[in-house]
């Protein structure tokens, strides 16, 4: 009898030794809620102004290129709802004597027929940069953005000598960059 009351307890305590070092499996996946920020007030862009000398028709010009955020423009909203405030981008072409050549002020819309309708609702007219002066013709390269990211629609303004401005959608690789990086 005590050798069966011997083996009770010792199989009780294998028993137990055992369950204790298996590790329990559990299916239960545990991560962080992720929560929504609320979206704040609307976000602007800060103003931008470039000024550059440039040489052009055997005279020198100045291009003036000023950035600001307007209100008053419609308002676009990311995929959280956050409100950005889109731009207005002034350009004005100045002789060397100081007369104005050429005076405008874009928008989005006047870009409107060269973007899709995402970007048409989702973005910004993000910038406008004098790019080089070529024949008769001044060329800017412009953007229309998604807010805060570095998705965007290239488009190129070329300036001629009338004063005509002439839109379209930048499709030249910008290899002078990947150039330089082979060098």
């Amino acid at each position: 009898m005590k050798t069966i009351s011997t083996f009770l307890i010792i199989l009780t305590a294998a028993c137990i030794i055992s369950s204790c070092s298996g590790k329990k499996t559990d299916d239960n996946i545990i991560t962080k809620r992720i929560e929504k920020k609320a979206p704040s007030a609307p976000i602007k862009m800060q103003e931008y102004e470039q000024t550059k000398e440039v040489d052009w028709l055997n005279n020198t010009y100045i291009c003036k290129i000023e950035r600001t955020p307007d209100d008053s423009l419609e308002m676009v909203k990311d995929e959280n709802g956050q409100l950005f405030v889109d731009n207005r981008i002034s350009l004005a072409v100045k002789r060397n004597d100081g007369s104005v050549f050429f005076k405008r002020t874009f928008t989005k819309k006047d870009f409107s027929s060269y973007l899709d309708d995402d970007y048409r609702n989702t973005g910004i007219l993000e910038g406008l940069v004098f790019d080089r002066a070529e024949g008769s013709d001044l060329y800017f390269a412009a953007s229309v953005s998604h807010p805060q990211t570095d998705e965007y629609i290239p488009l190129v303004v070329r300036l001629n000598r009338m004063g005509n401005v002439e839109i379209s959608r930048d499709t030249q690789l910008d290899i002078s960059a990947i150039e330089e990086e082979d060098i």
